[in-house]
């Protein structure tokens, strides 16, 4: 399984969108047809210029006749809050929560939508098999961190619980070694259990 670090590893590459000039019943129903909630609005030139959702339309005065002249470029919210293809996992995390937002537009460079990323997709990250998190953290520690044979760290994961121990050269390694397996898509929390050779 690969490893799961930016949204372009979990994000869905399918995605429907609606363009500036989308009518206000088409979109109603490219939201009930897709069972989404929101939509990209795209310009000419395929950049994410704003996001219509359900509560965009709600809020279009009820009981006039104009419906149909209704676009999406005048119901969506802009600007748009998207998401770069590269960002992190936690990033993306931390943008939806400070939005309240369910799901992200995922743009490219050049501000062109690419994708969308899910609350749920987000949450992908914790479904490895808790091998290949302990494969992940042992070359992290073992050959990145620790000088070759300076330290026998043993590393056990349990439901993305990381379990470290071992003896290690210097106690202030061990803050090292806990942040570090802490970053790796999929650890739910890290406990230790370190030995450090005592001094002459």
């Amino acid at each position: 399984m690969k490893h799961l670090r930016s949204v372009e590893d979990v994000m869905t590459h399918a995605v429907i969108s609606v363009d500036q000039g989308t009518a206000f019943k088409d979109i109603v129903e490219a939201l009930r047809m897709w069972n989404v909630s929101a939509l990209p609005v795209l310009a000419q030139d395929g950049q994410v210029v704003g996001v219509v959702s359900e509560a965009d339309l709600l809020l279009k005065p009820q009981g006039t006749d104009t419906a149909h002249d209704t676009t999406a470029e005048q119901l969506m919210t802009r600007p748009a809050v998207t998401v770069t293809q590269d960002a992190t996992i936690p990033a993306a995390a931390r943008l939806m929560a400070r939005g309240h937002l369910k799901r992200l537009p995922v743009v490219d460079g050049d501000g062109r939508l690419v994708g969308v990323v899910s609350r749920g997709d987000l949450l992908k990250v914790f479904l490895r098999p808790d091998e290949d998190i302990g494969a992940e953290i042992r070359e992290l520690i073992m050959y990145q961190l620790i000088p070759h044979g300076s330290a026998e760290v043993h590393v056990h994961v349990a439901n993305g619980i990381v379990y470290l121990n071992g003896s290690l050269p210097d106690p202030a390694m061990e803050d090292v070694v806990v942040r570090a397996a802490g970053t790796v898509p999929g650890v739910v929390d890290v406990k230790t259990d370190f030995t450090v050779p005592v001094s002459a």
